[in-house]
């Protein structure tokens, strides 16, 4: 896209996302074909947008084209729905991602993510119940659900953290999210926990 059309799409997304009607927060990732295919890691993205980076949009960025490992877990995601809005199926227009490469992107982003515990801590609670799930399973899972499947995995103890973030989630705005004292402490020992369960699955 040229800078006219990201900015057009950009401030399309500002006022829908998380309207205050109630609308729930939109991701949305922009990819052009012979970026993706054939498949090479890491895979581009032309354009992103998510409500942790409403911030800085608002502050006057603009999405960029720029590296994204993480569109293997989307482009794997998007073969196994096999449901387009509109247009040929997904097979048709994207390669499958090699297991390799799925693992590697799942783990790429962690030293980020360790970075916005603090800031984002939902979303970085439920990413590392999701890369836990992902690599156990080789599923994708949906955020829920891939804090369902890690909460009956936990020790007793790690539970809160994640029951809490998966509850936000489901029923809070960004702007609305609160967490106690209590909790934000717990945070980092819970992430450490699951971390030690993606360490090992990582170096099977």
């Amino acid at each position: 896209m040229d800078d006219e059309e990201r900015r057009a799409l950009l401030d399309g997304l500002l006022t829908i996302s998380g309207s205050p009607a109630g609308a729930r927060p939109v991701e949305l990732t922009v990819v052009v074909q012979s970026e993706v295919r054939p498949w090479r890691f890491p895979p581009t993205g032309d354009f992103l947008y998510g409500e942790w980076l409403r911030d800085e949009f608002e502050a006057g960025g603009v999405p960029r084209r720029e590296p994204m490992p993480d569109l293997a877990l989307l482009i794997t995601m998007v073969l196994a729905g096999n449901h387009p809005l509109t247009g040929p199926p997904p097979a048709q227009v994207l390669d499958r991602v090699p297991r390799a490469d799925l693992v590697r992107a799942s783990v790429t982003g962690i030293p980020g993510l360790l970075d916005d515990l603090d800031g984002d801590t939902r979303n970085v609670v439920l990413t590392f119940a999701r890369i836990w799930s992902t690599l156990a399973t080789g599923e994708i899972r949906s955020k829920d659900a891939a804090a369902d499947w890690a909460l009956a995995r936990l020790p007793r103890e790690h539970r809160p953290v994640l029951e809490h973030a998966r509850a936000l989630y489901l029923s809070c705005r960004y702007s609305d999210e609160r967490w106690s004292d209590e909790l934000r402490a717990r945070a980092r020992p819970h992430v450490d926990r699951m971390l030690a369960e993606i360490d090992r699955l990582s170096h099977r």
